[in-house]
């Protein structure tokens, strides 16, 4: 049987350090990482982190996905043979 995890509620002004704490960039992720992991933290910041991690994911996942679009249709588009015209602009 699993062991009991701290089953505590979280107050709002934790779910408010955690939100701040998630909005500064690499310490926010990092930070994520841990809560995901530990065991000493509640169960549903827990899940809550996993959450999150499997939102990052799916957003790198999209935007590396839309980004090679649009740069493949940037490509497709454009004539870059002819250098000519790039010299005249300067």
């Amino acid at each position: 049987m699993e062991p009991h995890r701290n089953e505590k509620p979280i107050a709002v002004g934790e779910w408010m350090l955690n939100i701040f704490v998630m909005s500064i960039p690499v310490i926010g992720f990092i930070m994520l990482i841990v809560w995901a992991v530990s065991e000493e933290i509640p169960m549903s910041k827990s899940n809550w982190a996993k959450a999150m991690l499997v939102w990052y994911a799916i957003g790198i996942i999209l935007t590396i996905v839309f980004g090679a679009s649009i740069l493949a249709f940037i490509v497709a588009s454009g004539d870059f043979n002819d250098v000519s015209r790039l010299n005249s602009l300067y």
